[in-house]
């Protein structure tokens, strides 16, 4: 079959280069397209997943975001139909879309609340085939597909992600170092409009927490305030899950790292205005322990918790949460291979909940 697969953010590269890497194996063409993200394609070319074609860039404005949607329907259209394309796998709406203009079957993988994402859920599940969809979340339409994992579990599942420990030597740090990773993003998606994180405040007092117990490393978004620039992150994107794994806490405000690292079998803490709205995020905390959120106004009360880990032996720390992560890991699947097996095998059924 040739399969598409469509990259509209760095993560859906790590989300999908697994199964592609799977069903290249049993003998499908894979074709790929992006928009104009430069760290995206970085990770395409590092992970193997080229050529590709290019969508153009994206716009933060609700209006150029609906705009940019429309061309990329109409430039994926020709493509899908050029090239014959039998299946599309996604995490954005255009596939969807185009699928009700052509034979391909699209494939959704979302792992948002549907009301977190009132647009995807009106404009993007009711076009897809099937919604991909971890069985923690309840959704309304009739497409949706449930399994035991999360999208996290796709390419950090042991099955799928060994840590390098030479990231370590290439970020600086010695093996053994105690060192925190922190991530701030800009929330600026479709789902994201009137939510808020961290305050500068808050990341100073936090940063200023850290830097006598260990190394303080900063990710970011966009650009970091000058006063952390002395921290920010030294490696490049496809070392920061290696870099996550031997750290010995992250924190932040957001929703995607917080999920990995706690995978990853790392304390996590996130601080955002989503706290304790989201399935995923949730059955983390609650069903394994793994991670924290916070709302912004709470923030007092998550300071106080990092403390308290901070006080905690660190080995008897590690060994604490990758024992959680091991009951986790018991208890759900490696999402990869149910993906390729699902996508291979499927025959027209909708809703079936496998």
């Amino acid at each position: 079959m040739n399969i598409l697969i469509d990259i509209g953010h760095p993560g859906h590269v790590h989300l999908f280069h697994g199964v592609s890497e799977e069903l290249k194996r049993r003998g499908h063409a894979l074709h790929y397209s992006v928009r104009d993200i430069p760290v995206a394609k970085h990770l395409m070319e590092h992970y193997g997943m080229t050529p590709w074609v290019d969508l153009g860039g994206k716009k933060d404005s609700l209006w150029g975001k609906a705009h940019t949607v429309a061309n990329q329907d109409f430039r994926l259209l020709r493509y899908v139909r050029r090239s014959h394309i039998d299946m599309g796998l996604s995490s954005g709406l255009v596939l969807g879309h185009v699928s009700k203009l052509t034979p391909m079957i699209s494939f959704m993988f979302d792992d948002d609340d549907d009301a977190a994402e009132p647009l995807m859920t009106k404009y993007g599940h009711p076009f897809s085939d099937v919604v991909l969809t971890p069985e923690c979340i309840r959704r309304k339409t009739k497409h949706a597909v449930y399994y035991a994992g999360t999208h996290e579990l796709a390419y950090l599942h042991p099955n799928r992600f060994r840590p390098d420990p030479s990231v370590l030597q290439r970020a600086g740090i010695r093996m053994g170092e105690r060192f925190f990773i922190m991530r701030f993003v800009a929330l600026k998606g479709h789902h994201d409009k009137g939510q808020h994180g961290l305050e500068l405040a808050q990341k100073r007092d936090l940063v200023n927490l850290l830097k006598s117990h260990g190394r303080v490393i900063i990710t970011s978004e966009r650009t970091i305030e000058p006063e952390f620039e002395s921290y920010r992150l030294s490696v490049p994107p496809e070392d920061i899950h290696s870099l996550m794994y031997y750290c010995s806490l992250f924190l932040g405000d957001s929703q995607t790292m917080t999920s990995e690292a706690a995978v990853l079998g790392t304390p996590a803490l996130k601080c955002n205005t989503f706290a304790g709205r989201l399935a995923v995020p949730n059955m983390l905390e609650h069903r394994f322990d793994l991670c924290y959120a916070y709302m912004p106004e709470s923030f007092r009360s998550m300071y106080d918790h990092i403390e308290h880990l901070l006080a905690l032996d660190p080995t008897e720390l590690h060994d604490l949460w990758h024992g959680k992560r091991q009951r986790m890991l018991n208890e759900l699947i490696d999402p990869t291979d149910f993906f390729a097996d699902y996508i291979e095998n499927w025959g027209g059924g909708r809703g079936n909940g496998m």
